[in-house]
């Protein structure tokens, strides 16, 4: 019996072939802690009564969503962070640069086949790379920190396969929503999605960063691509036969296979205020907005970016619309400023923040209030995430969203 990507992966760290549902110990290649949960993870860390860190150039700690600073108390996560990272030699350490999903590939950490935890849900993002990555809580961080391991179950794989070439006006952004509706939000519970075909093959490792970075939307476990020569640019590593060997056998397994026609995908949203709630954008015409935000760990890179100023280039926002722009790092920030992209945005008259989650997460500035519209490509429209909890947020790609904040209005 052949074995998908998870499981080689999985099987790999073990030493010996792994099937789901086997509850099996790993060693853990990467832990990164965020700066929401940093105290946390640190007060269960000497409540467990470890005395170092077993593996020290492992952990990487990330400041990201209390940047700059929006209430009294984040400074003291900050304090925190930095004391423990002093008091256990823990030299990975980002203040300023950017997001944690960006920086965790961007920066050189993981690779394809290593095996990563974060104390942020969205940690299935690593997935894009070719590795497997999950979300943990801070108890589990504080066991990792303490041990250099972590038990796991082995997750069934549903296997989506898409092929063919994607219209002009549509992204990996509307290709994800679009399989969260038909899965929905609780479809993939404990699964691992595993992207393949030629539409997969085509894009580029942001496009797929943007797909696995929202497999949890829908319950998975992880959101993974087998890696290629694309991925290893990326991770700047050859591309060898190790590399070569991951991916999923011919005769693997799946709980589920979901296949698609590129050529079917249309521009659509995920529309208040749940993630599942999918409508073409061609159905939401006319729906005015008051806000558009584009960043995020989803859709935060040079290439939102730079779609964007296509779009925008030569134009401006609709009277009384606010567009802010959060590059998802500092790196991202420097290349769009030195490629004129941040200009292009400037002139069109969109605000641009420091690198960060910003607004994503209801901080760095921009919450909205009661019954205003935001149209943003970050990857959740719960209640209450961007302001009060009347805030209508709708989920769109990169393009909807700069069509959406010249028009004033969602437009397709």
């Amino acid at each position: 019996m052949g074995h998908t990507l998870v499981e080689k992966i999985i099987g790999n760290k073990v030493g010996h072939e792994v099937k789901p549902g086997d509850i099996v110990t790993v060693p853990v290649d990467w832990c990164m802690i965020d700066d929401i949960m940093v105290p946390f993870a640190v007060q269960k860390f000497e409540e467990m009564g470890f005395s170092k860190v077993a593996k020290p150039d492992s952990v990487v700690l990330i400041y990201d969503h209390f940047l700059p600073a929006t209430q009294v108390d984040d400074s003291r996560h900050f304090r925190v962070g930095d004391e423990f990272a002093e008091k256990y030699g823990i030299k990975n350490v980002h203040r300023t640069d950017g997001i944690c999903h960006q920086l965790m590939t961007e920066a050189g950490y993981v690779k394809p086949g290593d095996i990563a935890f974060g104390t942020d849900s969205h940690t299935v993002t690593y997935g894009c790379v070719g590795a497997f990555s999950t979300g943990i809580g801070y108890t589990e961080m504080a066991g990792i920190l303490g041990t250099g391991e972590l038990w796991i179950k082995v997750p069934e794989t549903i296997k989506v396969e898409i092929d063919g070439t994607l219209p002009g006006n549509v992204t990996s952004k509307d290709i994800i929503l679009r399989i969260i509706g038909d899965l929905t939000a609780s479809g993939a519970t404990y699964q691992s999605l595993e992207f393949t075909g030629s539409t997969v093959e085509a894009m580029s490792v942001a496009s797929r960063m943007t797909m696995s970075n929202m497999a949890v939307e829908a319950g998975a476990k992880c959101g993974i691509f087998a890696p290629d020569e694309k991925t290893c640019d990326y991770c700047k590593i050859p591309y060898d036969d190790s590399i070569k060997a991951l991916k999923a056998d011919d005769d693997a397994i799946y709980s589920k296979v979901l296949r698609y026609r590129a050529e079917d995908f249309v521009p659509v949203c995920a529309c208040p205020s749940l993630v599942d709630n999918i409508k073409p954008v061609s159905e939401l015409k006319g729906v005015k907005v008051n806000q558009v935000f584009l960043g995020s760990c989803t859709n935060g890179r040079l290439e939102d970016l730079r779609t964007a100023a296509a779009i925008l280039k030569g134009k401006h926002v609709a009277p009384f619309v606010k567009m802010i722009v959060t590059p998802a790092s500092r790196k991202i920030y420097r290349e769009a400023l030195h490629d004129g992209t941040i200009e292009i945005l400037n002139d069109a008259g969109c605000i641009i923040t420091t690198p960060g989650c910003g607004l994503c997460c209801g901080r760095g500035g921009g919450i909205l209030s009661d019954d205003e519209v935001v149209v943003a490509t970050n990857n959740r429209n719960f209640l209450g995430r961007m302001g009060t909890s009347k805030v209508k947020i709708y989920l769109a790609s990169p393009v909807t969203a700069a069509k959406s904040a010249i028009a004033g209005e969602i437009v397709n």
